[in-house]
């Protein structure tokens, strides 16, 4: 059945059959339009009925079902050419309402990543912006835009995004127009993610010409407004978010921009709180440091001979002397010269590879780079020969794990790992060192250390997975369980607070992110009940713990974060001991997420507190409100646009979409088109793959991409 009109509403204009001698015929290429359907459209109460006349005068297919796109699809030349002369009929005549109904039908399209791509291909957007200057159909042309850029598709997004200075002056000039200020804001916010929202850089042509600056500013103004909607501050906090890892200054220059990220750290929504705090922790990632120490014996000799604070020496005593880690760190170096001046005595390798391996398990720096060297002829240090198959202490490693793996006992196997994992991280080959753990722990799933050692690459899923094993292997040594620990909380930090945002974005499991960041929020606390006050991580942890906390708890915590006193106190003695130790305290992510929120809370708090409870106010009866409720004639035509049934009228919920945005307020384009199995664009006509026919794609170049990771299970099939 054509188009929507075959729902039976009435009061509808009755359609003219195609077999009518001034209905869909054509003539050089242009559609002919009767003087009737002009009549027609003019009589229509509302833009559902407008779209109701145009798809029955047209003879469309159904573009609510995905048999119906299939036929666009097929009949695209033709359908592009009806409704391209009937828009160009309308403009011409000055038809608005009419113009307005042909650009709802191709937003409709829009749903379909291919058609969409070929929509804007030949020139889309330069047909829907003209209507934003008629007051007939602004709302329709915002509605437009608004439902394309939730449907995704980059290339689509990012032209719309390069109107953003129009729609900038479009809110300006309609300060108090609901609609213009919530469908603006919606399109501004996906546009402008899809340019900033990436981890590569973006063009910076291209971030001027979508103007940022502007685009921030008008944005925080206009949630202040009593009339914002749920629907609206819900997608400001996602432009704003989007915003700070590629365009820190602007971030910063907007006036209560930082104020506001900060004062939703007080919302109701974990959610909510979770992204912004992933727009906080993003701000500070241009201008943080790595958090990587060298070092340098002599300077702890240095600090223990000039003698600790007495009120940090009464900490170490509490704690215990022999089990803090300048103690051991101090002891390992001493083991460790000893080591290796009997090594140049006895020559023996396999000694060496075992005092070494416990003294890996020990502590961080136990193992550090030396020589053997004597005084020169010139009174010079000189490196000595002294027939050793190596010269620098760090490069006994290797040498002294053969040693190890020539005995072959399991222990034996253990250490010699050890050893390795131990050269290949302090020669920062950490690919070889995720590699060799997984083989070390196939071997013995009990070794700890292995694990340490996988949790160092990029990949937090593993690298969480690795040291949670670890943290259940036996005989763990007090440094291997904290490092564990630190790498936990890291990996688990960072996976709950993009998993959230992901959510949020895309659709997906709040409980998991929850869940990750509850882990790390319970492994922070171990982690500084359990570590001695001197540890070199323990600022980093109290960092997280401090970040985590606000965002977990939220609203629950005071206005001036007394509950986290201590940890605060904590956190200065922390610094205090890596100063008297002479290690450079870095200005890390965390670090500088942590001062910014701790030191704009009280003014959020104050600027921004009761914006936040009208938020959640509204977030809270949110599933009862309906986004984009101005008129009935607008909503009905948002929920047609909205709207994609599966051939047996059933709706399909699908958020597989990796393009698409997913709001728990909004009803999404749920249209079980086929994903396309390498990139995931959704298309009624994807082609299937003529081995297995189980995978699609949107062409032969997706296909070829794939192709090496589906040969296997292609052949396999046949």
């Amino acid at each position: 059945m054509p188009g929507p009109r075959g729902k039976g509403k009435s009061g509808r204009p009755k359609g003219r059959g195609t077999s009518t001698s001034s209905g869909s015929t054509t003539h050089g290429g242009t559609y002919t339009i009767p003087e009737g359907f002009f009549a027609d459209i003019d009589n229509a109460g509302t833009w559902r009925l407008i779209v109701d006349v145009l798809c029955d005068y047209l003879a469309l297919p159904d573009l609510e079902t995905r048999s119906g796109l299939k036929k666009v699809h097929a009949q695209f030349s033709d359908i592009s050419k009806k409704l391209e002369s009937v828009y160009i009929a309308a403009q011409k005549r000055g038809n608005e309402r009419l113009m307005g109904g042909i650009v709802g039908i191709w937003a409709k399209m829009c749903a379909d990543a291919i058609l969409r791509d070929k929509l804007f291909r030949e020139g889309l957007l330069s047909k829907v912006m003209p209507l934003l200057e008629y007051d007939s159909t602004r709302h329709m042309a915002l509605n437009a835009l608004s439902v394309v850029t939730h449907h995704g598709g980059v290339v689509a997004r990012r032209d719309i995004a390069r109107k953003n200075p129009i729609l900038v002056k479009l809110i300006e000039a309609h300060q108090d127009d609901l609609k213009v200020l919530e469908l603006a804001t919606v399109t501004m916010a996906h546009a402008t993610s899809a340019v900033l929202g990436n981890e590569d850089p973006p063009d910076a042509g291209l971030v001027k010409e979508i103007q940022v600056r502007n685009v921030l500013k008008t944005t925080v103004e206009n949630v202040r407004k009593p009339l914002a909607t749920h629907y609206m501050i819900d997608h400001a906090l996602g432009l704003l978010t989007s915003a700070t890892r590629h365009c820190p200054e602007e971030s910063k220059t907007t006036p209560s921009m930082l104020t506001l990220l900060v004062s939703y750290l007080r919302s109701e929504n974990l959610i909510t709180r979770c992204s912004a705090l992933g727009g906080l922790i993003r701000l500070t990632a241009n201008e943080c440091e790595p958090d990587r120490q060298n070092f340098d014996p002599q300077r702890l000799i240095a600090a223990v001979q000039r003698r600790f604070p007495e009120h940090l020496s009464e900490l170490m005593m509490d704690y215990g002397f022999e089990r803090c880690d300048t103690t051991l760190t101090l002891r390992s170096t001493a083991d460790y010269q000893q080591a290796m001046v009997r090594c140049a005595q006895d020559h023996d390798l396999y000694a060496l590879g075992r005092t070494l391996a416990t003294l890996i398990q020990r502590t961080e720096f136990s193992i550090a780079e030396g020589m053997f060297q004597a005084d020169g002829p010139r009174g010079r240090r000189e490196t000595m020969d002294i027939g050793l198959p190596f010269t620098m202490w760090t490069d006994s490693l290797p040498h002294c794990a053969r040693a190890l793996r020539a005995k072959g006992s399991p222990a034996d196997l253990d250490m010699a790992d050890v050893l390795e994992l131990k050269f290949f991280i302090i020669r920062s080959r950490i690919p070889d060192a995720i590699s060799l753990g997984q083989r070390a722990v196939q071997r013995n799933p009990d070794l700890a250390y292995a694990y340490y050692a996988i949790s160092m690459g990029a990949d937090h899923q593993q690298g969480l997975r690795a040291v949670k094993k670890g943290l259940k292997c036996k005989n763990l040594t007090p440094f291997v369980r904290q490092y564990l620990l630190w790498r936990a909380i890291e990996h688990a930090g960072d996976l709950g607070v993009s998993t959230l945002q992901d959510a949020k974005s895309w659709g997906g499991d709040n409980a998991e992110g929850i869940a990750f960041l509850m882990s790390a929020w319970e492994d922070t606390k171990t982690f500084t009940a359990e570590a001695p006050p001197d540890n070199r991580h323990m600022q980093t942890i109290l960092n997280w713990y401090i970040i985590l906390t606000i965002a977990i708890k939220g609203p629950e915590l005071s206005e001036d974060l007394r509950e986290l006193s201590a940890a605060r106190r904590k956190l200065d003695i922390s610094m205090q001991f890596m100063n008297t130790i002479g290690f450079t305290v870095k200005k890390t992510q965390m670090r500088l997420t942590r001062e910014l929120i701790l030191d704009l809370y009280p003014k959020a708090v104050k600027e921004w507190g009761a914006f936040i409870k009208r938020f959640d106010e509204l977030d809270s009866r949110a599933d009862k409100q309906k986004p984009l409720s101005s008129t009935q004639a607008d909503d009905d035509l948002a929920a047609w646009l909205e709207n994609i049934k599966l051939d047996d009228g059933t709706v399909e919920h699908d958020h597989a979409h990796p393009h698409a945005c997913s709001h728990p307020k909004i009803s999404m384009n749920n249209v079980a088109l086929y994903r396309c199995t390498w990139c995931g664009n959704p298309s009624a006509v994807l082609r299937k793959c003529g081995g297995c026919g189980r995978t699609r794609y949107c062409d032969g170049e997706c296909q070829k991409k794939h192709w090496p990771e589906h040969k296997v299970e292609c052949k396999a099939s046949k």
